[in-house]
């Protein structure tokens, strides 16, 4: 680990022979992702400051890109919380982590952790990283200082940005089929445009369109000036589940491995706007939609499924996933199981008989 800077804010790089992550010390964001040996250091994760810069406008970074946490809270906040001081996505995001970081053999760990004084939680971040390995492993706790049972959101928001998210190119598969459209009121925002009818059931990933044709939600849509949402459960057989990206034409992807049990809903947010700055999350939660607390906890189950999760009394909870980048080979374009075993993830396309295989020594605790 080593001390940098980002967009020129304050961060970390860890680097491990194969993978070179930046984390922002504001928010303990994931800025910026690129293969050690790649020439064109192309990260797969959205970059608004660098957007911003590119289109004349101010840059200002709030916790907002790359994968950054939304703890506690997914969504905006009330009016009432507004007022306190919450903003959008809780408030870890919003905050500057101490970092400190050793060795464990071939594994560097580094630990981020902060106060979050309005909800009265304190919140930290294990990364490892082991020497040779295309995976970044993270470990998450969440510890209440109240001495009250309390509902909590927590969501993963890992975003992707151009120019890796392609028009026409770029592909995210998943590990789940039961779906549903965010219900909305507003058919228009801004230079965007809902294409995706509100509210109602499809299977992943052909969702209804507005025009009464189905939108394949796992491509990138060509001509963009489009704003799309909607939710999946995923796999209720699976104990790990797993989202992936692939650019077929740079032939890179990016995967997630984590838990069930702690992620159990999928949320995709589709922001396409025509200046092709564009931005699609991968967003593994808590609650199937980034909706206030009061909302996500009055829902109380969706598909047979709940929408929060308990955080005890002063007591603390864990999450846990993994990340990895990797090339992928030439005909490699859809994804169809992601697997961790043996010390190994497998990934695999079963049309084209394709396979990739990324040494993972470490198991998801």
């Amino acid at each position: 680990m080593q001390d940098s800077t980002f967009e020129g804010y304050p961060a970390i790089t860890l680097s491990n022979g194969k993978l070179e992550l930046t984390i922002m010390r504001k928010g303990g964001t994931l800025a910026n992702l690129v293969l050690a040996d790649d020439p064109q250091k192309l990260s797969p994760y959205w970059n608004p400051m660098r957007m911003a810069r590119e289109l004349g406008r101010p840059v200002r970074f709030d916790g907002g890109a790359g994968h950054f946490v939304c703890v506690d809270g997914f969504g905006p906040p009330s009016a009432e919380e507004r007022a306190s001081g919450l903003s959008m996505h809780g408030e870890a995001h919003t905050e500057t982590f101490e970092v400190r970081s050793s060795r464990e053999g071939r594994t560097t760990v580094t630990t981020l952790t902060a106060p979050l004084p309005i909800v009265h939680e304190t919140f930290t971040r294990t990364f490892r990283a082991v020497d040779g390995e295309n995976v970044i492993y993270v470990e998450s706790e969440l510890e209440s200082l109240l001495g009250f049972d309390r509902p909590v959101n927590w969501a993963e928001h890992a975003t992707l940005g151009s120019p890796f998210l392609e028009s026409g190119v770029t592909v995210v598969d998943l590990s789940g089929l039961r779906s549903r459209t965010r219900p909305y009121d507003q058919p228009k925002m801004g230079q965007t445009e809902r294409r995706l009818t509100s509210g109602q059931d499809f299977t992943w990933p052909m969702a209804p369109g507005l025009s009464g044709q189905k939108i394949n939600l796992r491509e990138t849509p060509e001509n963009p000036h489009y704003l799309d949402h909607a939710t999946t459960l995923l796999d209720l057989q699976r104990t790990l589940e797993w989202v992936t990206a692939i650019n077929p034409k740079t032939r890179l992807m990016l995967g997630y491995i984590f838990k069930r049990s702690e992620y159990p809903w999928l949320q995709y947010w589709g922001n396409y706007p025509p200046t092709g700055k564009m931005a699609r999350g991968m967003e593994f939660s808590t609650q199937p939609f980034d909706v206030p607390r009061r909302e996500a906890i009055s829902m109380g189950t969706m598909f047979d499924t709940p929408t929060y999760r308990w955080l005890p009394a002063k007591s603390k909870i864990g999450t846990h996933f993994l990340l990895f980048y990797t090339r992928i080979p030439e005909g490699f374009r859809k994804v169809d199981d992601v697997r961790l075993e043996n010390g190994q993830i497998i990934v695999e396309d079963r049309a084209a008989q394709k396979r990739v295989t990324l040494a993972a020594s470490l198991a998801l605790q």
